[in-house]
């Protein structure tokens, strides 16, 4: 998935092998950049919170967890981390923990997504 001409995602190459508990590499990689989403890419509700970031003008980081071989391990993590099933999307924002789709959506509806995303400079209105 690619974000339209009015908007730049960032998508990471995920291969790369890194030594270490599932869950410091989580939250290594969620505190490198402002907005960092966890996905499947073939996941259509991964889909609509990449389109909604993009659509709101925010250059998410995007970890395709099928492109990684150690993806599974991390979904797992989340899946733990979050106390729930799926565990894609998973969105972090300055570093913290906003949740899966449930979360985003309501936090967008209820006004405070984009204050989070001012604080965390992904975003300047």
């Amino acid at each position: 998935m690619h974000c339209q001409t009015y908007s730049r995602g960032s998508y990471v190459q995920t291969t790369r092998t890194t030594s270490g508990d599932p869950l410091e590499r989580i939250e290594r990689l969620a505190s490198e950049n402002a907005v960092v989403i966890f996905s499947v890419s073939s996941c259509c509700m991964c889909h609509v919170i990449k389109r909604l970031f993009c659509g709101m003008g925010v250059n998410p980081t995007v970890y395709e967890l099928d492109e990684d071989p150690r993806g599974k391990d991390i979904e797992k993590a989340l899946m733990r981390l979050l106390g729930s099933s799926p565990a894609v999307p998973v969105v972090f924002i300055g570093g913290k923990l906003v949740g899966a789709m449930d979360r985003v959506m309501a936090s967008h509806i209820n006004g405070t997504l984009v204050p989070l995303l001012k604080q965390a400079s992904a975003l300047w209105l």
